[in-house]
Order: structure tokens, then sequence, then C-alpha cells
């Protein structure tokens, strides 16, 4: 018998990247403004190829102002700054300093108290995806990479690794069957379990499949994969990754009674992270009124999703 899903709102921390890099400062956003408890710490915001020293002094940091605000780095995950091919790059010698950069991220990742770390699978280069034999050559390599990560990963504890579809065939997951396909393949003889970090916002706009851009059902399909969901507002035309003002639901898509609903058909189980993943512009107002524009996404979810 499957376990009942239960759920957890809570934030990535691609917010903060530029904006609040102090840890007292961005926690206490978290846990003391919005009131939130769960955290997806991004690599953005503690690069594992920064000096030893200047990572466990800032884990420290991060640790301590966890505790005094209330809040928890239950994953992590990387960011816009490591959106790059990493472990699909076509030289090998960058694959092995990616898998040793990922080992690292797994090392913070447990001294930060995650239990689970993710990313996008890995971005081919044009020429690379351009060639049918080379793509799946590379693909196989991927696959192969993330094993060795997950299996250092297992011994040092993390629960599960977690991979993001994206909305190109280069990113990888791009569609229903694209994705199904990936997540099987990554699963089959893995030393970790690999889950599905969904994004409601992501899929194929070139697919013929209407489904393939239909974030309803991506939930109702990965349901039972997919421990983390990212949140954002978008419409129709997939214009988006948009904050839950009112403004932006009016004509907005994702409401959650629906993409709870569509996890529960989905044969949704066991908890799942519901993480808001907001950006914002260096532009103002935006970037003025970041904190007042969580709140209101929040309170959009926390009927839904409370404490």
């Amino acid at each position: 018998m499957t376990e009942a899903p239960t759920y957890t709102l809570g934030i990535n921390t691609g917010f903060a990247v530029n904006r609040y890099s102090e840890p007292d400062e961005w926690v206490r956003i978290v846990g003391s403004e919005l009131g939130l408890k769960a955290i997806q710490f991004t690599a953005d915001m503690l690069n594992p190829d920064l000096p030893a020293k200047i990572v466990a002094d800032n884990v420290k940091r991060i640790t301590a102002a966890c505790e005094r605000h209330g809040t928890a780095i239950t994953s992590t995950f990387t960011g816009a700054f490591t959106r790059v091919n990493h472990l699909a790059h076509p030289d090998r010698e960058v694959q092995l300093h990616w898998i040793d950069w990922f080992k690292r991220f797994a090392d913070i990742s447990i001294d930060l108290g995650a239990r689970a770390m993710g990313s996008h699978f890995g971005i081919f280069t044009h020429r690379d995806n351009g060639d049918p034999a080379r793509r799946e050559e590379r693909r196989r390599q991927n696959i192969d990479n993330w094993h060795e990560i997950g299996r250092y990963a297992k011994e040092r504890g993390l629960g599960y690794l977690t991979w993001e579809p994206m909305s190109i065939g280069r990113e990888q997951g791009e569609t229903l069957a694209e994705c199904r396909r990936l997540q099987d393949d990554v699963n089959a003889g893995a030393p970790i379990r690999f889950g599905v970090c969904l994004d409601v916002d992501h899929g194929d706009v070139s697919s013929p499949n209407p489904s393939d851009t239909d974030p309803y059902a991506w939930l109702s399909s990965f349901a039972a994969d997919s421990p983390q969901i990212h949140l954002k507002q978008s419409s129709k035309d997939k214009g988006g990754h948009w904050p839950f003002t009112k403004a932006n639901n009016q004509n907005g898509r994702i409401q959650p009674r629906l993409v709870l609903d569509a996890l529960k058909t989905g044969d949704a189980h066991g908890p799942i992270e519901m993480l808001l993943e907001l950006s914002f512009r260096e532009r103002e107002p935006a970037d003025s009124t970041v904190v007042e524009v969580l709140k209101e996404s929040v309170a959009f979810w926390r009927s839904d999703i409370p404490n």
C-alpha cells in the first residue's frame, strides 16, 4: 500500500541570488517574513568551486540562521549560473570536473541538512544534438556520470537525487515521452533513486502533442515520480515564470486546487515539496518589491497547503 501524499510549501533560493546574499538576511525573509519552513538551496548562493574554508564558514552561518528562524534546507539544486552543459559536455575533462563539482555539492548538501540534491540533467551542444549517433553516445555518458555521482551521494547519506525536465530537446526531458524515457533509463541500474523535479512552466512548445505543454498532463503523468514541484505562474502560450500576484493570477493557468487534483489523479504518494521558484529582474520596481510579491505568492498557495 502506497503512502498518502503530504504537501509542504517551500521556496527555492533563486529569488535571493545577488540580492540577499547574507545568510541571516535571506533565511530571515524565508522563515520570519514568509513563514515558510522548507528551503531548496541553489548552488548560486554557495558555489562548490569556492575555496573550502569559505564554503565551510558559509555552511556554518547558514545552518545557524536556519536554527534561529525555524527553517530547514530540505534539498539543494543547481541554478541560473550553473545552467551549462556540465555532465553532457563534449570534453571528457570538463565532464570529470563537473562530476567532482557535484560530489562537492553533495557534501555541502549533507552539511546543510538536505536529504536530496538536484539539477537539470545535462545540456547538449548543437553539434552533438544534431548528430543522432553522437547524441546517443553523449546521453549514455550523461547517465553514467549521474550514476557515479549517485554512488557518492548514497555513501554520503543523501536519500535521493532529482533532475528537472526542460523545454527543448537539447536540454532533455522536453516532452512527456522523452521525460518518461529518460526517467526510466537513469533509474535502470541506478545506485540511488532518481526523482523528477517537475516544473509547471516547462514543456516543448514546438511539439505537435498539446499535452506536452499542459502542466496538468505533466503533473498527473509524473505524480508518482516527483517529490518536488517547481511553482510559478504562466499563461497558455507558455509565457510566464511569474510570481502569483493578483494581476498574474487573473490570466494564469496555474491554480493550487487543480495542481493538487492532478497530482492525486496521478497517484502521488509520500512527502512532496511544493517549491516557489520565482526570479525577479534587476529592474525597478521589481527589484524593490521582491519580499512583498513573495508574500502575496505564499498567501495564494497557503489556503490549499497549510503549515
